[in-house]
């Protein structure tokens, strides 16, 4: 008799969302993103499934789906039961390894397929990720991890320790995310492509709705940036948190001046200044701007760029991204250098479904790794949540503790089809919008 567990088949789907006819997600490098996914679906003798993804900006999708397609044969015929040892083994492929290695197009299919196996796993156990993983024993969550590379700033016993320290307050820490929720800040009002009036609009919108700290993009026009940095500021407050985003627009010295330019409107950081391979870059920008914080990730490729960046000082807000490194295992990795030395979390979530995904990860690191939201706060934007079965829900400016099991990743069947490159309807079966 099959074991129901057993992955029978795994498909994927090119999933792209027309974005860009309003300008959402829009900023300096990435004037007219259609958010999209390079989705999977893991299926079980038994039925089960597990949903995953790569989230990318429209062109390219294509080729990270294809990618994602070369990983069939780690899954099809295993259970998800040790993932620690799958992860490995997708990593280290000795040839795929090659097209990195553990960096660009083939680590974020790792990602995606590693992801989906989460999903699955959690949903087989009745439980969201978050808890699933906050409520494991430390010796397991350490077994999850690759510390290749990384033994010289953090050892396996040094992660148990840090797991360990956190154990005694796990119950208490579930019970208050699930009555209070953990905090969010929105990008929703600071696209680059928005008039006046809708920053405006929305800024007053986010203060309405709870949120404590909003985030601009900049980095196209100095003059602009002050323009919009002055109607935030005066519709916010003093003393409101506004963080900024330049999108890697900079270099170095560019940087340093663009910021300083604009410090007059207390910015509360500055994000992905600069190229988010130059830890050195980064780690210069930091001493001159302080005492404004310089935060990155999002596109940092793997843990080791990020174990790197912590021992140089280079940031003070750790940006992780759900699907960019190596999926649960490699974050969980990051969120345990982050905890050694000593710099807040606040996850990458502006993307199609990242909302869903980091809000996991962030629960996760209050509840075993933490222990604190002291500093440490989810981004959201307001976009696509309605096409996924598990949307986010924001109550008062904090992300609402997911119950139902799994990852919060599956979409709608609805909408793969809608959406569907290049034949969904909502591409006019032809790959255009017009």
């Amino acid at each position: 008799m099959t074991d129901a567990t057993l992955i029978v088949a795994m498909e994927t789907h090119d999933v792209r969302f027309p974005t860009s006819r309003y300008l959402d997600g829009s900023d300096a490098m990435n004037p007219d993103p259609d958010y999209s996914a390079a989705y999977v679906v893991l299926r079980c003798a038994g039925g089960a499934e597990g949903h995953g993804f790569a989230f990318t900006i429209g062109r390219g999708n294509d080729v990270q789906t294809a990618a994602i397609r070369t990983l069939e044969r780690f899954v099809v015929g295993r259970r998800p039961d040790d993932l620690g040892a799958l992860y490995k083994e997708m990593a280290h492929d000795s040839q795929l390894r090659w097209l990195g290695p553990e960096k660009g197009v083939m680590h974020m299919a790792i990602s995606a397929v590693v992801n989906a196996l989460w999903d699955l796993k959690a949903k087989l156990e009745g439980k969201p990720l978050w808890r699933l993983l906050g409520e494991m024993e430390p010796e397991e969550i350490v077994s999850l991890v690759d510390f290749r590379y990384l033994s010289d700033a953090l050892t396996p016993g040094e992660a148990l320790d840090i797991l360990r320290r956190a154990e005694p307050g796990r119950a208490e820490r579930i019970a208050r995310l699930t009555a209070d929720g953990y905090p969010a800040y929105t990008t929703s009002p600071g696209w680059l492509g928005y008039d006046d009036d809708k920053l405006r609009r929305l800024c007053k919108e986010a203060i309405d709705d709870g949120f404590t700290q909003i985030k601009l993009k900049v980095g196209a026009d100095l003059e602009d940036d002050r323009r919009r940095l002055r109607i935030a500021r005066e519709v916010c407050g003093p003393g409101f948190r506004i963080a900024i985003d330049a999108n890697q627009r900079w270099d170095v010295g560019s940087a340093i001046s663009w910021v300083n330019a604009l410090r007059e409107f207390d910015p509360y950081w500055v994000e992905e200044p600069t190229s988010p391979d130059d830890v050195l870059g980064h780690a210069t920008i930091a001493r001159a701007l302080a005492p404004i914080k310089v935060a990155t990730g999002e596109h940092v490729q793997n843990r080791v760029v990020f174990k790197q960046m912590l021992q140089a000082g280079s940031l003070s807000v750790v940006q992780l991204d759900a699907a960019r490194v190596g999926g649960v295992n490699e974050n969980i990795a990051i969120l345990l250098l982050a905890a050694k030395f000593g710099v807040p979390v606040c996850p990458h979530a502006g993307g199609v479904g990242l909302c869903e995904l980091v809000q996991h990860l962030a629960m996760f690191d209050y509840v075993a790794v933490s222990g604190s939201t002291d500093d440490r706060i989810i981004e959201y934007v307001g976009h696509l949540h309605e096409h996924f079965v598990d949307p986010v829900v924001i109550r008062n400016g904090h992300y609402q503790a997911p119950a139902a099991p799994g990852f919060s990743a599956a979409l709608l069947p609805e909408a793969l089809a809608e959406y569907a490159f290049p034949g969904g309807p909502a591409w006019n079966g032809d790959g255009s919008t017009t």
